[in-house]
């Protein structure tokens, strides 16, 4: 099952016992100050996701490398190929396994997503209302509600570490289902190749939808 696909098309349970710090509040001010840091970042990352009952039922790993706004690069390694690839105006999707590319526009593949969450120009609170700050032995959650009629995600938080630095993100669906995304090898703000933010299609690689100018 091809989490990533779902993740990023207008969808991209884990089991806590949180101390709450706050409800509301402070948290889309929080999120907001700590992206304002941000210009470019990059990371590897491990995903599980878990299903209502706790049961996990994918997992995957990758790089990810971001540019404000709206630039952004996922790839998949393992244990599948994927590339998720935004160039600042259209939002690519290639699955290697079934040579497909899909790709539309960006404001339209992305709306009130945690990738928007990450690489989008606007306010936090724009899209998103504060749900909670929660302290998580050496994380501090912040939960964020999406603001948007019909959102398939009822929450999406970020995990800031000790030193104030992105450690995870968790995104809760209304089926139930929780996937957390966790960073490591973390940069930020280091000068990045702008060409990962630009995609061509593989030759003899089905594309769906239409590549803007």
């Amino acid at each position: 099952m091809k989490i990533a696909r779902r993740w990023i098309a207008g969808w991209f349970a884990f089991v806590l016992a949180p101390m709450a710090l706050a409800q509301g509040g402070d948290a889309v001010s929080r999120v907001d100050a700590y992206l304002a840091t941000v210009n470019t970042l990059t990371a590897d990352f491990s995903q599980v996701v878990r299903n209502r009952d706790g049961q996990i039922v994918d997992r995957a790993s990758g790089r990810l490398s971001l540019s404000r706004p709206n630039r952004f690069r996922w790839d998949y390694q393992k244990p599948y190929l994927q590339t998720i690839v935004a160039d600042g105006k259209q939002l690519w999707l290639y699955d290697s396994d079934l040579e497909q590319v899909t790709v539309r526009a960006l404001e339209q593949g992305l709306g009130s997503t945690p990738a928007m969450l990450l690489s989008g120009s606007g306010k936090v609170g724009d899209a998103f209302a504060s749900a909670a700050v929660q302290r998580q032995g050496d994380w501090t959650w912040y939960r964020l509600a999406p603001k948007q009629q019909g959102s398939d995600f009822e929450q999406v938080s970020l995990a800031l570490d000790r030193k104030g630095e992105l450690a995870a993100m968790e995104l809760r669906d209304k089926l139930g289902q929780t996937t957390v995304i966790e960073f490591g090898a973390l940069r930020r703000n280091v000068a990045l190749d702008q060409r990962l933010f630009r995609f061509e299609p593989p030759p003899g690689a089905d594309v769906i939808g239409r590549a803007g100018p």
